[in-house]
């Protein structure tokens, strides 16, 4: 696994395929690994450099305040930093928060931005809901636990559970399987997600954009409008049966449409 320094952090990142430059970002409490499912598809079309962000994984965990700005200005220092002017830009949740952040104050650097499940800005609902997984996991004692427990069921359908029950236990299994990340660092990067607000940046996004959510996504999805509203040249696609994990719940679906949607903006020259 490479690491490179930028932002003052040591970040670890994978990178797998060739062609144009497509930066993953994480969601919140998981490294780079979480878009597994994605890169063995993505990465026959491009480079894929998938991050553990500050607090995850093998990247430094400082102290201090987390912000979604924050996090979105280590993902345009490290792009800097491994010589990439230019790349697509996608995210879930979290993630996505981070993309519009970096896709807002640095627009020269995305050539598209992909926002799956993202948020403009956290409400009375997501405020409860985060807030409640930060006391679980301080119960807990173990943020793998806490997302298994506490985030896996807003993440995945009732349908789901009962329908593949095996596929489940192999999540948690894939998630207890990852370098845990330490309680204080979730409180930290959660804190970031209680206090993200992009919404007043929303207008400066340029790059074209696609925006995703699954239909019962309780989460986020009353977020569409606003989101497809804001951002000038964006698409929006709804994955049916889903809920806030689509990249999941309908593996194959997700990444053709996703897919689909990058190689057409895919043919600007870059560096």
């Amino acid at each position: 696994m490479p690491k490179t320094r930028a932002n003052n952090l040591t970040i670890n990142y994978d990178q797998q395929g060739t062609g144009e430059p497509l930066i993953l970002i994480p969601f919140l409490a998981a490294d780079h690994a979480c878009y597994a499912f994605q890169v063995a598809e993505y990465a026959r079309h491009f480079t894929c450099l998938s991050l553990d962000l500050r607090g995850t994984g093998e990247t430094d965990k400082p102290e201090g305040v987390y912000s979604t700005e924050l996090l979105a200005d280590d993902v345009a220092a490290f792009m800097r930093a491994v010589g990439i002017q230019r790349a697509h830009v996608s995210g879930l949740s979290l993630g996505a928060a981070v993309g519009m952040w970096l896709a807002a104050k640095y627009p020269d650097t995305v050539l598209s931005l992909s926002l799956h499940g993202g948020w403009t800005k956290t409400d009375a609902f997501l405020n409860t809901v985060v807030e409640g997984w930060q006391v679980t996991a301080k119960a807990l004692g173990s943020v793998p636990e806490m997302v298994i427990r506490g985030l896996f069921p807003w993440c995945f359908t009732p349908e789901l559970y009962a329908a593949r029950p095996d596929y489940i236990q192999s999540l948690a299994d894939f998630v207890r399987s990852r370098p845990a990340q330490p309680l204080a660092s979730f409180i930290q990067q959660s804190s970031a997600v209680l206090a993200h607000d992009v919404e007043a940046q929303l207008r400066r996004i340029t790059a074209a954009t696609q925006i995703t959510f699954g239909r019962t996504d309780l989460l986020t999805s009353r977020f569409a409008d606003r989101l497809k509203g804001n951002i000038r040249d964006s698409e929006l696609v709804i994955f049916e049966g889903c809920a806030h994990a689509p990249l999941y719940e309908k593996v194959e679906e997700f990444n053709q449409k996703t897919l689909e949607f990058l190689q057409r903006h895919a043919g600007t020259r870059v560096a």
